[in-house]
């Protein structure tokens, strides 16, 4: 619906001023309340009297005093002006609450465990607003974010998405190479990018961004070797599975040796790589006081958590 400027539109400064000195009767008192000038506040009173066409004040050296005319436009507009500002107040109100649902999205489990510490002390500080909490489908690294069926996510980078949005890096870790216990980079204490040449590197099946897959499952060392590809797998125990049997390898977070110790699978430090990190992300059209609130916990949460850097191989 278009909504046309009508002819006699006055400006809002015009009617508080004139509604104040209404009831102040005193320029200078007005001037104070709306931190103006007593020039101003003229002004404002003159311009509006030539909009209307007839004085709405009476003026001597001792008084001010409404006209006939005046009066009647301060109880005509009062309670409409008023009405605008309540209505004001209630939609900042409305959009500063933090009621509802939040729905958080974790893309690994050291994602999920500051997720999980930053909706505890939410629960705590704002328990009207509710957080559901979901990890993030492996083979789909933003789809349920553009969806809706999340409003942030806490991500390993990078990310270049022109339609979602990301806050600062919150926490990063030390990468490490999973390989089966038995195979010869088992017993190394580190490797190097240069090594994946030396081992098939598990691959992702679903809708991936190229840069997400390059940095993760790199296709080539850094002198530009080949990286063999692995098998396909759609989640993580899938792949867990599949570096136990010997049948591939996989970069992942130096965490998933402390998350995900198990037999058959030896977790080795990737040397001179550069750390991943982790950040909240949203879609760029939907923030609200809510992500604002949780990133902000996120921020607090993650200055408490030491990220796994380990200097050893661990096997399982």
């Amino acid at each position: 619906m278009a909504y046309a400027i009508p002819e006699t539109y006055v400006d809002q400064n015009e009617l508080a001023c004139f509604l104040v000195l209404a009831e102040e009767l005193h320029f200078g008192r007005t001037a104070g309340r709306l931190r103006l000038s007593r020039a101003r506040v003229s002004q404002l009173i003159q311009k509006l009297e030539r909009r209307v066409g007839a004085p709405l004040f009476i003026r001597t050296s001792r008084s001010v005093v409404l006209t006939g005319l005046g009066s009647r436009l301060r109880d005509d507009l009062e309670p409409h002006y008023r009405g605008i500002e309540n209505a004001l107040a209630r939609a900042v109100t409305s959009a500063r609450a933090v009621e509802g649902v939040l729905h958080v999205g974790f893309s690994t489990p050291l994602a999920g465990e500051m997720v999980m510490k930053a909706t505890a002390k939410l629960r705590a500080t704002h328990p009207e607003l509710a957080v559901e909490v979901c990890e993030v489908p492996f083979s789909d690294p933003y789809g349920m974010l553009r969806r809706g069926d999340f409003d942030i996510q806490l991500t390993d980078f990078p990310v270049h998405e022109d339609d979602l949005t990301h806050g600062p890096t919150l926490l990063a870790e030390d990468r490490v190479l999973a390989v089966s216990a038995g195979h010869p980079l088992a017993g190394r204490a580190t490797v190097t990018l240069e090594d994946l040449a030396d081992v098939p590197l598990l691959t992702i099946a679903g809708d991936i961004p190229e840069y997400w897959t390059e940095h993760r499952l790199p296709t080539r060392t850094p002198s530009g070797r080949a990286v063999t590809p692995g098998p396909s797998v759609t989640n993580f125990q899938e792949a867990l599975t599949l570096v136990a049997a010997g049948n591939g390898a996989l970069l992942a977070g130096a965490h998933v040796a402390l998350y995900h110790g198990r037999p058959g699978i030896s977790y080795v430090p990737v040397e001179g790589d550069t750390p991943l990190g982790y950040s909240l992300m949203w879609r760029s059209d939907g923030a609200n006081r809510a992500i604002e609130l949780f990133g902000h916990t996120a921020r607090e949460v993650a200055r408490d958590m030491a990220p796994a850097r380990p200097r050893t191989a661990t096997s399982g």
